[in-house]
């Protein structure tokens, strides 16, 4: 399964996994009003064997079949940074 990877220029550390290249008509318009504008970062082959370095691999194929989109959001530690004011998100 490919997918094509997004990151939000409004919230940082926030990834948008797509089905399908610029398919942005999947994403809620709630959600996608809360992202801003989103920038093409990377293609990636999501096979069973395939390691993410913040989410569940298995996770982001079971929303992309059902939903057509997967959104990660930043580790805990930057959103309680960013809560104390120690993270610029500029």
């Amino acid at each position: 399964m490919q997918a094509y990877v997004y990151k939000s220029r409004r919230k940082a550390d926030t990834f948008v996994f797509l089905a399908a290249r610029d398919d942005f008509a999947r994403l809620p318009e709630v959600l996608r009003a809360q992202l801003g504008e989103l920038a093409f970062v990377l293609e990636v082959a999501l096979t069973p064997d395939r390691r993410l370095a913040q989410s569940d691999p298995q996770l982001v194929r079971a929303n992309l079949a059902t939903r057509g989109f997967h959104v990660q959001f930043p580790p805990t530690s930057v959103v309680a940074a960013n809560l104390r004011g120690e993270c610029d998100l500029d």
